[in-house]
C-alpha cells in the first residue's frame, strides 16, 4: 500500500482498528523503506498504521496531531534529523515509544538517541529482523 507523505490514515487503515491496537507512525525519507515498513506492519495483528512522513518536520507535526503509541524513526533525513525530532519531543507528557531505524548505527548516535528517550536502535542493513520482533512484542503486550 502506498501512503502519501505526512498523511494520517483513517478508519480504513492497514489493520483493523481495535481498542487494543497499537498505533504506529513511520518517519523515514526513503520511500523504499517506508513501503517495507508498511508491508511489515500490515502483517502484524494488534498494529494500526496511522501515518507516515518523509522528513522529521512532517514527522513532528504528525506526532503532535496523531499522538501515536510508537514511532519508527530514521536519523538522517532532509531538513532536520531524527535526533532533532527526538530533542523536540523528549519532554512530551505522552512520549511515544521511539524505535530508531538507521543506516548510520554509530555508537555516538545510539548513545544520544537513547539519552533522548528512544527505546530501541536498529541498523537497517543488519537488524531488520530484530525490529520485527520488537514490533510484535509491542503489539502483543501493549508496550
Amino acid at each position: 500500500m502506498n501512503l502519501p507523505s505526512a498523511t494520517a490514515m483513517g478508519a480504513g487503515g492497514l489493520a483493523a482498528a481495535t481498542d487494543r491496537a497499537r498505533t504506529f507512525l513511520i518517519v523515514d525519507d526513503s520511500a523504499v523503506i517506508r513501503r517495507r515498513l508498511v508491508s511489515l506492519l500490515s502483517e502484524i495483528g494488534g498494529v494500526r498504521l496511522v501515518g507516515e512522513a518523509s522528513d522529521a518536520i512532517e514527522g513532528a507535526d504528525l506526532i503532535r496531531k496523531l499522538n501515536p503509541d510508537v514511532v519508527i524513526l530514521d536519523i538522517r533525513m532532509p531538513h532536520r534529523s531524527g535526533i532533532g525530532l527526538l530533542e523536540s519531543i523528549r519532554d512530551s507528557a505522552d512520549l511515544p515509544v521511539v524505535i530508531i531505524l538507521t543506516n548510520y548505527p554509530y555508537a555516538a548516535y545510539r548513545k544520544r538517541c537513547m539519552e533522548l528517550g528512544a527505546r530501541h536502535f536498529f541498523d537497517k542493513s543488519t537488524e531488520f529482523d530484530e525490529l520485527e520482533t520488537v514490533v510484535r512484542e509491542l503489539a502483543e503486550v501493549g508496550g
